[in-house]
């Protein structure tokens, strides 16, 4: 049967579902070839099927054009990277365990010592890729350079997708100076990146104000709209998988359970429209106009990161400091003058050094800023800090090299045992994905595996 004769059938046989006449598309015979671009239509919107066997080979296809009752302590987690990582021999401390001597980074957490873990010898197995690397960050998909690299979920998302039901968003995915649409920590469970909101302004707009009833009715509207639109899919999905081999059903089984997962959103989206939002005592931050206030950035979306853990209105933050895209920035008493990503590639300047560790410093003071921060919170289970991890880290492991082993990692809070630097073979890493299945099992999130993990971060106990 040709390609254009297929086509035919199942446009009449979805036009006849469409009509009320489901006998059409029951009685369509099986297709020897299906078009990859055939759609699922239903009021007006279309979506791609995935690749079915039955479209035959993908490269010929291609060649076609915690508790939410009170009963324990909410577990939450905010992850943190700058893709330009930190000057190493100023980060790593020289001895391990729990007698080290802080490095001179480090010396700015020095009031909260027992209260973080800093690591060394880790990494992520088979990621490479040099500034394609920061997509992996809480993923651990090897090879994000490569030609045919599909990202896997991220850990925040992994978090939303057990733990987002309990607040009224699943998570928030931040940036500063995040390249839109290129960049982020975020990626779904189908290895489709989520953009970063870059605008603390619009993140604080977004936890507090509520809108009139009449916008409120407005977005209820379009969520139920969406809602019999997916309802429509899921059906037409249904029953184009009767017409299908066992492997194009089990394709079938994963589209559809996607769209119910978008329902389910849906659904838990629609009930918290009608919850009023929490209220602050802090006013609505002002975004700096420029990328040069990249430090300011920083500071505003660590403070939306907290308020949206106090309030409990998610678990789950994802932030992307986007040092690569960001320019000349500003840092108070230092003198800077060159582009970030410039001075990243100092090849030893002293001049270029002394500036790095300017801005270095100005990330720890803010890292201390926060942990403070979360610290002064009391909880009706303990001050917030001790039930917020924060995971702070680098893709790059020395960013003039452009390497990617030996990651410069930093984990406060969360109710983990700290006061420690944990020393792995800096030649030959232990899986940074063992700290994250750790991470997971300590928000009660059932789980033994993470990723390319082999276990639980050794040395890590609660």
């Amino acid at each position: 049967m040709t390609t254009t004769k297929t086509r035919q059938r199942l446009r009449a046989a979805l036009v006849g579902w469409k009509n009320g006449n489901k006998r059409a598309l029951r009685n369509t015979r099986q297709p020897s070839l299906l078009d990859r671009r055939t759609l699922l239509k239903g009021s007006g919107v279309g979506l791609a099927l995935p690749w079915l066997e039955a479209m035959g080979s993908p490269q010929a296809a291609a060649g076609q054009a915690g508790a939410g009752d009170g009963s324990v302590a909410p577990k939450r987690m905010l992850a943190i990277c700058n893709n330009l990582g930190v000057l190493p021999d100023q980060f790593f401390p020289d001895e391990n365990g729990r007698d080290y001597r802080l490095s001179p980074y480090l010396r700015q957490l020095e009031s909260f010592r027992d209260k973080f873990t800093v690591f060394s010898g880790v990494s992520h197995p088979g990621v490479d890729g040099s500034h394609s690397s920061d997509v992996s960050f809480l993923t651990a998909a090897p090879h994000p350079g490569s030609g045919g690299f599909r990202n896997s979920i991220s850990l925040d998302q992994f978090i939303a997708n057990q733990l987002g039901h309990l607040t009224r968003y699943p998570s928030l995915t931040l940036g500063v100076n995040a390249k839109q649409g290129r960049r982020s920590l975020s990626w779904t469970d189908g290895g489709v990146l989520i953009p970063c909101q870059d605008s603390a302004a619009a993140v604080y707009r977004q936890l507090f104000l509520q809108g009139s009833t009449a916008e409120v009715d407005r977005q209820i509207r379009r969520l139920e709209l969406g809602q019999s639109i997916m309802d429509m899919l899921s059906e037409q999905a249904r029953s184009l998988g009767r017409q299908l081999g066992a492997a194009d059903r089990n394709r079938m089984d994963q589209y559809t359970t996607a769209v119910r997962d978008v329902e389910r959103r849906m659904q838990e989206s629609q009930q918290w429209k009608r919850t009023p939002k929490p209220q602050t005592d802090v006013e609505l931050p002002v975004d700096p106009l420029e990328k040069s206030g990249y430090i300011e950035k920083t500071r505003l979306m660590y403070q939306m990161a907290k308020l949206a853990f106090e309030t409990d209105s998610t678990r789950s933050v994802s932030l992307l400091l986007d040092s690569n895209n960001s320019p000349t920035i500003s840092v108070n008493g230092a003198d800077i003058t060159d582009g970030y990503h410039n001075l990243s590639h100092h090849g030893r300047s002293e001049k270029k050094l002394k500036q790095l560790q300017a801005i270095d410093n100005a990330h720890m003071k803010l890292l201390a800023e926060l942990i403070g921060d979360l610290k002064q919170i009391e909880e009706p289970h303990g001050e917030l800090l001790e039930n917020t991890m924060v995971l702070y880290g680098s893709n790059f492991g020395d960013a003039n090299k452009h390497t990617t082993d030996n990651m410069p990692i930093l984990l406060a809070g969360g109710g983990f045992r700290h006061g420690q630097h944990l020393a792995f073979d800096r030649e030959q890493n232990y899986p940074l994905p063992n700290l994250y299945v750790s991470m997971l099992q300590q928000m009660g999130i059932e789980t033994d595996s993470f990723a390319s993990a082999t276990g639980t971060m050794r040395g890590m106990t609660s």
